[in-house]
Order: structure tokens, then C-alpha cells, then sequence
């Protein structure tokens, strides 16, 4: 890992907070994820499964995590199963976690090599009556792939038919969507890290540069400050490719004159920043471009300001959509008869803007949590108004990272990236 080591302080308190929900005499299993192939001997970027390293901070592949709170054995109330590490796999693919490091990442005593894995869950299975399983239940989820958690479930289930099962996500999909003031700080870093990237271009964005020479400069900063990657694959969009609301090609040059819509965040230690800027190629907006630009920044700033404690997700929305229309309206993109003739299920504004305008955000881009529960303090969303028009030509979408506090204001964790027009303008042409 490139990160710096986090505090095992965080996933102690995380593992606390799971088995607080647990029902009595059950346990829990969480596996790593698989190492993807492509073909031949290659494979991917090994990514590690979020809930295992939120509960255990355990960053490597074929790791599994059980928690028995209520087992007799004390030694087996938190269990690590580790790939065992030896001399050979040292020089062949580097240091793995031994045994005493996993204490000291996790906090958690009891380390297993996995292949005392089976044995050891036929022992604590006798003990349990219920067994939680990790689903993925995300609202955005559309898995084909079968997961190594799945492939462990289904083994399960199928040697241990008699044992009740319940589900870890719904436990987790409240935890992880409120962060620990440690997770606040991480995302912080990774906005950080975003920051000096979105720096660096604005001194290096000019006519006839291509969009992937931008992404190259960012995933330079990001490499250089300790970020492994992109949090997410980036959008730099220039022209009426913005339009394209997940242009991910990069492989246009930018006209002057243009508009350039990038969204882009920097990972760090697995936790995702989501910052769009909209930057003029030439260094200055036109009036028409400022115009647009300028109002997306209202309702950025107004539907920010709605995310307190007790917002309803839903509601939030459809005031978003009020304020976005009245913006519409005053830049002669809609009419008051659009309004009045309008679908309500798909209303008049959204000709301009039709995505979302928040998301949680943490250990994943788009984060767990249950929408149809109210906003609380500490959690962490992204607030990304756009207005779109390829009559046009240009598309622009602004972006921030905010934290709800328990009274006022949310804080904006990118509060020192550029986003006033004026501001970009002066970097450009400084």
C-alpha cells in the first residue's frame, strides 16, 4: 500500500459497533475479494472488498473476517484468516501479512493461516444459531460476476443447512454512512490530494491540449501524493462531449473556446474523493458561459445548505429541482408554460439537468446508505447541480464533498479547491 497506516483504533470501533447489532448467538463472515483475470496470466489491480476493510483494515487478497460475540471461546470472538506468507511468496510477489502484523493493522488477536479455515468453522458453527451473510444490496448494484463472497456463501449455506441466516448489509449500510471523525480525515486527504491535481492543470490546460493529456497530469499529482489511483474512472469532457453525462473516452483535443467538464477524484487509502470542475480552454468564460456557470453554483450553494440532520432524500430533491427551475427560467432555457405543462414525473428542468444531485460518499464513490432513512450528522455527500445544453455546445457540472454537521452548515471538504469563476480565470492567466 502506498497509504500511511490508519489507526486500528477505527476498525476496532467499527467491529464494536457491527456485533452491537448482531442477534444473540450469532456469528459473521466477510471475505476478500477475488483477484479478477484478464486473459492469459494477466489480471487486474487487486481491489479489496470494503466491508472486510472497514471491519478490519485487512488490505490483501483470500482473507476472510468471522465475529462471534457470543462464543464461550473468548479467543474466538474475532477471528482473522490470513494467506499464509512464506519466504518464496516474499520474493515472487511481496511481504504479506504475518501474523503480527494483522494484530497490529487490526486490533484483532486470533489470526488462522486459511487453511485452517474450514476446520475451525465446523468447531464455532456448533456453537451458533444464526450465520450472517454479505449480500450486496447497493441500489446502484448490478453484479453478473460471482464474488468470492458469494462462491463462500453458497458453501455455507449448503454444508450448514439447519442454521438460521440473516444479513450483515442492512447492518452495514448504517454504519459505513456515517463516518468516524478517522474516515472524515481520510476522505479529507484524498480531497487534499484531488486539490493539488485540479492546481496543477489549471497552469497547464491551453488550446489544442487533449483530454488525456489532462488525465495524465492529474494521475501524476495523485501518484506522487500517495493516492494508488483514480477513485473512479475519470470524465474529462471537452466541448459538447460534457453532454455525454459518463464521457469516460478522453481522447479529444480541446478547441479554444471550449468548455472542459472534468470529474475526477483522487483515492486514498480506499477511501474516494468526487470533485467536477468546468474550466474554459482559453482561460475565460464567455458572458453566456458565465452566465450558466454562475447558476449552477447558486444551486450548488443552496441545495448544500439543505443538507442537515432529519433531510428527507427524497424531499431534498424536489426542492433541488424548484430551485434548479428558477435558475432555468431566469437564463431563457425554460419557459413559464414548460413549467405549467410539465410531467410531474419528469419534470420541465430535467431536459437540462437530469441526474441526481447527491451521494454518499466514502469507502466507495457511490456509498452505502438506505435512502429512505433521514440525513444524520457525519455523513459524507457529494452535491453536484449541472445544467446541460448541446444546442450549446458545452455542458457544466460543479461538485463538492460535504459533511453534515449536527447544527449548521454542512463542511465542504473541498472548501480550497477553485470554483468561483473569477478565481479560475486568475489561475489560468496568472
Amino acid at each position: 500500500m502506498k497509504y500511511h497506516p490508519i489507526n486500528k483504533a477505527l476498525f476496532i470501533n467499527n467491529r464494536n459497533k457491527f456485533t452491537a447489532s448482531m442477534r444473540p448467538n450469532s456469528l459473521a463472515v466477510f471475505n476478500s475479494n477475488d483477484i479478477y483475470p484478464i486473459s492469459a496470466d494477466s489480471t487486474m489491480p487487486f481491489e479489496q472488498h470494503r466491508d472486510i476493510l472497514y471491519l478490519s483494515g485487512v488490505d490483501q487478497e483470500e482473507s476472510v473476517l468471522v465475529l462471534f460475540p457470543d462464543c464461550p471461546k473468548e479467543m474466538h470472538r474475532e477471528i482473522l484468516f490470513l494467506k499464509e506468507t512464506n519466504a518464496h511468496i516474499a520474493i515472487w510477489e511481496g511481504e504479506k501479512l504475518t501474523k503480527e502484523k494483522a494484530f497490529e493493522t487490526s486490533g484483532i488477536k486470533t489470526v488462522y493461516w486459511l487453511q485452517d479455515l474450514e476446520k475451525i468453522i465446523s468447531e464455532i458453527m456448533t456453537q451458533c444459531d444464526t450465520v450472517y451473510i454479505n449480500t450486496n444490496e447497493h441500489y446502484r448494484a448490478n453484479v453478473e460476476t460471482e464474488t468470492r463472497e458469494d462462491r463462500f456463501t453458497k458453501w455455507l449455506k449448503n454444508k450448514y443447512p439447519a442454521h438460521a441466516v440473516a444479513k450483515s448489509n442492512p447492518i452495514l449500510q448504517r454504519l459505513r454512512s456515517v463516518k468516524d471523525p478517522i474516515e472524515i480525515d481520510l476522505i479529507q486527504k484524498a480531497c487534499d490530494i484531488t486539490e493539488k491535481g485540479f492546481r496543477r492543470i489549471l497552469n497547464f490546460v491551453k488550446p489544442n491540449v487533449w483530454e488525456f493529456e489532462i488525465e495524465a497530469e492529474f494521475m501524476h499529482e495523485f501518484l506522487r501524493n500517495r493516492s494508488k489511483k483514480f477513485a473512479y474512472t475519470p470524465i474529462v469532457a471537452s466541448g459538447n462531449n460534457a453532454n455525454v453525462l459518463h464521457y469516460i473516452e478522453n481522447n479529444q483535443q480541446c478547441k479554444a473556446g471550449e468548455l472542459i467538464l472534468m470529474d475526477i477524484g483522487a483515492e486514498y487509502a480506499n477511501y474516494s474523493s468526487d470533485m467536477t470542475r468546468s474550466i474554459p480552454v482559453s482561460g475565460r468564460f464567455t458572458d453566456r458561459q458565465k452566465a450558466i456557470y454562475n447558476a449552477v453554483i447558486r444551486v450548488k450553494n443552496e441545495a448544500t445548505n439543505m443538507l442537515i440532520p432529519g433531510t428527507d432524500w427524497a424531499a431534498y430533491h424536489v426542492e433541488v429541482g424548484k430551485i434548479m427551475t428558477h435558475e432555468l427560467l431566469g437564463l431563457g432555457l425554460l419557459d413559464k408554460s414548460d413549467v405549467q405543462n410539465e410531467n410531474p414525473d419528469w419534470p420541465a428542468y430535467k431536459k437540462y439537468f437530469m441526474h441526481g444531485t447527491s451521494h454518499h460518499i466514502g469507502l466507495d464513490t457511490h456509498d452505502y446508505g438506505i435512502l429512505t432513512e433521514s440525513m444524520q450528522a457525519n455523513m459524507v455527500f457529494t452535491v453536484e447541480p449541472g445544467i446541460y445544453i448541446p444546442d450549446e455546445g458545452f455542458g457544466i457540472r460543479l461538485e463538492d464533498d460535504v459533511v453534515i454537521q449536527k447544527t449548521g452548515a454542512p463542511f465542504n471538504l473541498m472548501r480550497n479547491i477553485p470554483i468561483e469563476a473569477d478565481e479560475i480565470e486568475d489561475i489560468m492567466n496568472s
